[in-house]
């Protein structure tokens, strides 16, 4: 009797499924009361000379990632929108890209490029030491619309500094050159308490 073949390609596969929960200014106020976590506020909006960061409202946050796309399908929310000028960063060639962005295209190795996107993203603190951030950006696209870009999301204990710089910019060097080729639509703030945090909120929950 013969066998029937079934592809490894059908077989059930391990799933890393992994969230990050964020909460608003204005929810945590709602349920939690005061005093909120420090610099947690409302998203500021920022006027560069050239560019905008603008300012919308966000409660709750649900960054979802897996090694599969079909268990991502969950609530989520948007940090920061940017729709791209797709053609004109596509007519730029390779290398002027990569002084752009301050790095290489295919390897990702970092290139010493003042004024690029990595140089004007770099927060240094009073001592010098390179402040950490977790940048997880993703993309994005509505085909119907036209409309492609990035989900622009980073993980970081003072996010403003690096937002300041990339909008208002400083000198010598002005705002983030990707700025050029993209324009933010979205922006919120969000505070990432600890897992610990969350498994207790029903006892920090204020009275009604």
């Amino acid at each position: 009797m013969a066998r029937p073949v079934v592809s490894e390609d059908v077989l059930p596969q391990p799933i890393a499924l992994g969230c990050v929960a964020g909460i608003g200014a204005e929810a945590w106020d709602r349920l939690f009361g005061s005093p909120r976590p420090a610099a947690l506020h409302p998203f500021p909006e920022l006027e560069g000379p050239r560019h905008r960061a603008v300012s919308t409202p966000g409660d709750l946050l649900f960054h979802i990632r897996a090694t599969r796309v079909d268990p991502c399908f969950a609530p989520a929310a948007e940090i920061m929108r940017q729709l791209r000028g797709v053609d004109s960063w596509d007519e730029l060639p390779v290398e002027a890209q990569e002084k752009v962005i301050g790095g290489t295209k295919l390897t990702n190795l970092e290139l010493d490029v003042e004024g690029s996107h990595v140089d004007v993203d770099t927060v240094l603190g009073p001592d010098g030491t390179e402040q950490r951030i977790l940048r997880a950006a993703m993309p994005f696209g509505r085909p119907g619309q036209g409309e492609f870009g990035t989900y622009f999301i980073a993980y970081a204990r003072d996010p403003e500094t690096m937002l300041r710089k990339m909008f208002l910019g400083e000198p010598p060097v002005g705002h983030d050159r990707i700025l050029d080729f993209s324009r933010a639509v979205t922006g919120t703030m969000f505070f990432v308490p600890s897992a610990d945090f969350l498994r207790t909120i029903p006892a920090r929950r204020p009275p009604v």
